[in-house]
């Protein structure tokens, strides 16, 4: 196994419905990139987003997730927290929940990424400037080295994915797409 790992984040039937029109190759992009990360023996991760019943974890200084408290979205039950089928977790892969933006921040994979001792993170997710900056910028306080795929991201507002992805990301990852990222699996 590699000291790389892919992370699919925030990548859930009730978030990707919101990019519904926005994207129609985005999840085909990312099976392709989940099935070159496996075929090179590259772990592979998920990120969900979650809450427990009544939001016990949500504080109403929290102005995103105060807006869903209450609303029965992405708790336990609710189909909108699923993994779509096109890019689901193969036996064995792990799936975190987390509680806040950054796919650090209230779960348990920065123990689960150093227990497996990966060192680099391969990052693609909705939305690029939610789950993706968020992981990015703590990802690399934890010195972890980072790949961020730029076509297995969307955001809703194409000037901010843009500048992000162009401006703020490479200062702390390498930016490339999915394409270039599985041909350099094959050389490695």
């Amino acid at each position: 196994m590699t000291s790389t790992a892919l992370l699919i984040m925030d990548v859930q039937q009730g978030i990707v419905e919101r990019f519904a029109g926005g994207d129609d190759g985005y999840l085909e992009r990312l099976a392709t990139a989940i099935a070159a990360a496996r075929a090179a023996d590259v772990m592979v991760g998920y990120v969900t987003v979650g809450f427990r019943p009544g939001y016990p974890e949500v504080s109403d200084r929290n102005k995103s997730f105060a807006a869903i408290a209450g609303t029965g979205r992405f708790t336990d039950g609710d189909p909108g927290r699923a993994i779509p089928g096109a890019v689901a977790p193969a036996p064995g892969e792990a799936v975190v929940t987390k509680r806040r933006v950054s796919a650090f921040t209230g779960s348990d994979l920065d123990v689960l990424l150093r227990a497996r001792h990966i060192d680099r993170l391969v990052l693609a997710g909705i939305a690029t400037s939610g789950v993706v900056l968020s992981t990015l910028r703590q990802a690399a306080d934890l010195d972890y080295r980072l790949t961020v795929l730029a076509d297995g991201c969307l955001d809703a507002d194409p000037e901010v994915h843009q500048v992000l992805l162009g401006k703020l990301f490479p200062r702390q990852a390498e930016v490339t797409t999915i394409a270039e990222w599985t041909a350099s699996l094959r050389h490695e």
